[in-house]
């Protein structure tokens, strides 16, 4: 029996992937400076656009999610992640491409530009007023990065169950997806992907009615129907440039933009993690939640990363080495 269970043990541990631990201060020999220029180049370009935060935000989690967190949604190439459907719009390219320029000249082949974009965003969300984490580095950047692969990013057209299960896959149970979510409090979203709740919602002729009427009449107003399809709204009415929970107060008032958000409220799995971050503002549970964001961040930036000799070092972000 001992003989056929250390078997068992030996060939789980030649199918199952070994994970390398990244770890706080990675580059303390390397490059210690790596945090300070990181931190000096999101302020720059934060104090000439806040929302470039949300742009950091979504652009990690675009490519965390496909290929893991390893720098794929940077590269510039026509068969690409940049790409796919759900990555129109994403920002932040520059901020990431002017570090890793200061780094190189610093610390040449050393920086990773999947740790770079880890780090900035962690910049991005303490300089909008929320919290701040130790990021653990040690990533290298990957060496693959194709269109199709990022067009099952999670959309807001699906439903929430699609949205667990898609987490779930990555290793992220609900309080991550819900928490995750909030990073919705400091970002935009195009009349397009919402528009179609405003009017003849599910073929009704009546608008979702999950949104609250007075909310329903600032939206048709951001967002005729002869509108530009274009056009920017905030996610959060209230605070759109400062990292809170009021996000989840909307939420709980049918203040919701999105469809995939305001259904956090109105799901089982979901409903009571929207009201335990849903509080008042000055209160416990906004700090809660900001407590739940930083450890979901971490799980977050942890997902498929590649360490010690896996992928490489890029030179430049949005090209692989040649």
């Amino acid at each position: 029996m001992g003989y056929i269970w250390w078997n068992f043990v030996a060939i789980l541990a030649m199918v199952l992937p070994v994970k390398s631990q990244l770890s706080v201060g990675f580059y303390s020999k390397s490059c210690p400076k790596v945090e300070s220029i990181v931190r000096s180049t999101v302020e720059s370009y934060f104090k000439a656009d806040p929302t470039i935060a949300a742009g950091l935000l979504r652009l990690h989690f675009h490519d965390c999610f496909v290929q893991g967190c390893d720098g794929s949604v940077l590269i510039m190439d026509e068969n690409a992640e940049i790409n796919a459907g759900p990555n129109m719009g994403l920002r932040g390219f520059e901020v990431v491409d002017d570090a890793k320029a200061k780094l190189e000249n610093l610390c040449p082949g050393v920086v990773s530009c999947a740790d770079i974009l880890a780090l900035a965003t962690r910049d991005a969300v303490y300089l909008s007023d929320g919290p701040s984490w130790s990021v653990p580095t040690g990533r290298r950047d990957g060496k693959v990065s194709i269109s199709f692969e990022a067009e099952d990013l999670p959309s807001p057209f699906e439903p929430i169950d699609n949205h667990i299960q898609k987490f779930a896959e990555k290793g992220l149970d609900e309080e991550d997806l819900v928490t995750l979510v909030g990073a919705h409090t400091v970002g935009r979203t195009d009349c397009q992907l919402f528009s179609y709740r405003l009017q003849n919602f599910t073929s009704t002729g009546n608008p979702d009615p999950t949104i609250s009427p007075s909310f329903l009449t600032e939206l048709r107003t951001l967002c005729p129907l002869d509108g530009d399809p274009f056009r920017g709204v905030a996610m959060d009415k209230d605070s759109q440039l400062k990292f809170d929970n009021s996000f989840y107060k909307n939420l709980m008032n049918g203040n919701g933009v999105l469809e995939s958000d305001q259904r956090l409220w109105s799901h089982p799995s979901t409903r009571d993690i929207v009201k335990r971050y849903g509080g008042n503002l000055r209160g416990l549970l906004g700090l809660r939640f900001s407590f739940e964001f930083k450890k979901a961040m971490v799980k977050l930036s942890s997902i498929g990363v590649k360490t010690g000799t896996q992928g490489e070092i890029r030179k430049v972000c949005y090209q692989f080495n040649k």
